[in-house]
């Protein structure tokens, strides 16, 4: 999923992206606090999931197929006169892996995912690739060690805000949950920028309060969503 495919189906705009680099201008201007934002398609491939469920299906349409078996043999002796005794292994081999392939390929629509992968592998997928974008990024590295990051991963319809070791002595995690799943409603019921902002505007809030701004305010992180199109 390319960088404008995710965009629609999240449902935001250039002028909705924007509003919200805009949003999060205006609270670090009251805050050393930093607010970084990135959005991603999916945060890991989970293709062990995507490819044990293909062979459950192969597996399942074989175990179908076997009563089947004197019916393709009839069929197949009305083509041929002879048939060969590799022509029914080969042919229940062929159906197998065929389905394999090809639910392998289906499976890589997001409703399917959601389905067939274990809801807590999906919350430490989203959990790690939150933390390593963190890490990578240089969240962590801001002079007050005040950055805090939203993150995004849409097939997992799921949101994490990582802070930094200075904000994490002050603000209890609890509050950055509570803002990460309203988030996440707003995403889930269309109201994306609308989502967005107001996270950011709470998130601000709490950084105002324990990191106000002084005279020397630089800003350390770019200002708005990155959006990431590798796992």
């Amino acid at each position: 999923m390319n960088t404008r495919q995710l965009l629609k189906k999240i449902k935001l705009s250039d002028s909705d992206m924007a509003e919200i680099k805009a949003a999060v201008k205006k609270v670090e201007d009251k805050t050393t606090g930093e607010i970084a934002l990135a959005l991603t398609a999916e945060s890991s491939s989970y293709s062990f999931w995507e490819l044990l469920a293909s062979i459950y299906i192969a597996a399942f349409i074989f175990i179908i197929m076997l009563p089947l078996a004197p019916a393709i043999n009839s069929f197949y002796e009305r083509l041929r006169w002879a048939q060969p005794v590799w022509f029914l292994p080969a042919f229940y081999g062929i159906a197998c892996l065929a389905t394999i392939v090809i639910s392998f390929c289906v499976m890589n629509v997001p409703i399917i995912d959601r389905f067939i992968i274990p809801r807590d592998i999906r919350r430490k997928e989203v959990t790690h690739r939150a933390f390593r974008y963190f890490t990578e990024s240089g969240i962590y590295d801001t002079n007050e060690h005040s950055g805090i990051l939203i993150f995004v991963s849409y097939m997992e319809r799921q949101v994490r805000i990582v802070a930094d070791s200075g904000i994490a002595k002050k603000i209890p995690q609890d509050l950055w949950n509570i803002i990460a799943d309203e988030l996440a409603a707003g995403i889930k019921t269309g109201h994306t920028k609308e989502g967005f902002t107001g996270a950011i505007e709470k998130c601000g809030e709490l950084l105002a309060e324990h990191f106000p701004a002084h005279s020397e305010n630089p800003n350390e992180l770019p200002d708005g969503l990155v959006i990431l199109t590798e796992d």
